[in-house]
C-alpha cells in the first residue's frame, strides 16, 4: 500500500496544486493501492478531497505574521503542539513521503517528518520562498521550482525547475470555451480576474474603463463572490446603454473548468500576479496585464510578475502608479499592435512548464517504490 501525505494550505495557490498532483498520482498508480492523505488545520476544499479520495487528516499550525501581533507569540506554542500531534497521526499512518506546498499550515508536519526520518518533497510557487519552505529545504529530498531566480536559495544539487501543477480540468483542450460560458464571439474577449477572493481595486479600475472598453470588447469580469451584487449595480449606474452593457459578464467565482475556458477563450487577461494564475495563463499562451498585490501587502506578487514580465510575455501595471484610463491604454496598446499581441503570445508559450503535474507526480512515486 502506496501512503502519501499532501500538505500546504491557507489558499488556493497552495491547496489545488497538491489536487493536480493527487490526480496523476491516481492515474499513475493505475489501479495500484494508492493513499492519499491531506494534513492541515482545516479541509480548505472538502469537495476537492472527496472527488480525489484524500482523507483528511486535522493537524493545527500557529501563524508567523508579518507584522506585529500578540499572537504570534501564542502561535509559536500551537506549532510545537501542531508538531506533538502530527508525529503522532503521521506514525499511525507512516506515509511513504510527505508532498508540501509551504505555508504556515506544512511547518508542524514536515518537522515531524524529519524527525520520523520520513522522506520530503516540497515545492515552491514564488520567486522568493517563504519561511515554511525555507526551513523543510535543510532536509527535503527534492525541492521543486517554479522559477529560475528561485534556485539561488536552495541546495543546487536536490533543486529541480518544474513549474506549477495544475488541475486535469484545466489542460483540457476546449473546442468552443465562449460557449461554455455562455458569451458570444462577436468581439474580442478580455478577461478580468482578481483571484478567487476577488480584487477591490481592480474591479474599480475595470468599471472606471467600462465605457471605453465596451464598445470594442466583451469583458468576463470574475469579482470575488462578495464583490458581485455591488459591481454588477456599479455597471448598470455607469453604463447607461443597455445595447453596450449586453457585453459586460460578471461573475463572483468560476469553477476550474469555466477558469479554464476563460483564459482559453480570451483574447487579452488583465490579473493579478498568483504564480498559479501566471502559469495557467502561460499554458494558454494569452498575453496579460499583470497588477500585483501591492508590496505592503504581499512582496510575493510584484516579484512574481516581474520575474515572468522579462520573459516577455506580459506588462506590469503596479496598482499606486495607475491612473484614470491608464489600464484602457495599456489594453488598447497590446491589441492594437499584432506585432506586440505575437511576441507576448510566444514568449508565453515558451515560458510555460506543461509537465509539472507529471514530473513531481513521478518522482513521489519514485520514492514510494523504494519502500515496497
Amino acid at each position: 500500500m502506496k501512503r502519501i501525505v499532501l500538505v500546504g494550505g491557507g489558499s488556493g495557490g497552495h491547496f489545488y496544486p497538491l489536487i493536480a498532483v493527487a490526480e496523476m498520482l491516481k492515474n499513475e498508480s493505475q489501479g495500484q493501492n494508492c493513499e492519499l492523505f491531506y494534513f492541515g488545520p482545516e479541509p480548505y476544499d472538502l469537495e476537492a478531497l472527496r472527488q480525489n479520495e484524500i482523507t483528511f487528516v486535522s493537524c493545527p499550525a500557529g501563524k508567523q505574521r508579518k507584522y506585529f501581533s500578540v499572537r504570534n507569540f501564542f502561535d509559536i506554542f500551537k506549532t510545537l503542539y501542531g508538531v506533538i500531534i502530527a508525529i503522532v497521526k503521521l506514525y499511525k499512518i507512516y506515509p511513504d513521503v510527505i508532498f508540501s506546498k509551504g505555508s504556515y499550515t506544512s511547518v508542524p508536519v514536515t518537522l515531524a517528518g524529519f524527525i520520523l526520518r520520513i522522506p520530503i518533497v516540497i515545492h515552491e510557487s514564488d520567486t522568493k520562498p517563504g519561511n515554511a519552505n525555507k526551513l523543510a529545504s535543510h532536509f527535503a529530498r527534492y525541492i521543486a521550482i517554479s522559477f529560475d531566480d528561485t534556485a539561488t536559495y536552495f541546495p543546487k544539487e536536490k533543486t529541480a525547475l518544474t513549474g506549477i501543477p495544475v488541475r486535469t480540468s484545466f489542460t483540457k483542450t476546449l473546442t468552443n470555451p465562449l460557449q461554455i460560458l455562455g458569451i458570444r464571439d462577436e468581439k474580442p474577449l478580455l478577461f478580468v480576474t482578481g483571484g478567487s477572493q476577488g480584487a477591490q481595486r481592480l474591479n474599480d479600475l475595470v468599471l472606471e474603463s467600462l465605457d471605453t472598453l465596451l464598445p470594442a470588447f466583451t469583458v468576463l469580469h470574475q469579482t470575488g463572490i462578495d464583490n458581485e451584487a455591488n459591481v454588477e449595480a456599479s455597471a448598470a449606474s455607469l453604463i447607461t446603454d443597455s445595447n453596450i452593457l449586453e457585453n459586460y459578464f460578471v461573475k463572483g467565482t468560476l469553477t476550474g473548468g469555466e477558469m479554464n475556458a476563460a483564459i482559453s477563450g480570451a483574447a487579452l487577461i488583465v490579473s493579478r500576479a498568483g504564480t498559479g494564475t501566471i502559469f495557467e495563463i502561460a499554458l494558454k499562451g494569452k498575453p496579460s496585464i499583470l497588477i500585483p498585490i501591492p508590496e505592503a501587502i504581499s512582496h510575493d506578487q510584484k516579484t512574481n510578475a516581474y520575474a515572468y514580465a522579462r520573459s516577455g510575455a506580459c506588462s506590469v501595471l503596479e496598482e499606486h502608479n495607475i491612473t484614470e484610463g491608464l489600464l484602457a491604454s495599456e489594453i488598447t496598446r497590446i491589441m492594437g499592435d499584432q506585432s506586440t499581441y505575437d511576441a507576448m503570445s510566444q514568449a508565453a508559450l515558451s515560458f510555460a512548464k506543461k509537465d509539472a503535474t507529471v514530473t513531481i507526480a513521478h518522482t513521489l512515486n519514485e520514492i514510494t517504490n523504494e519502500h515496497t
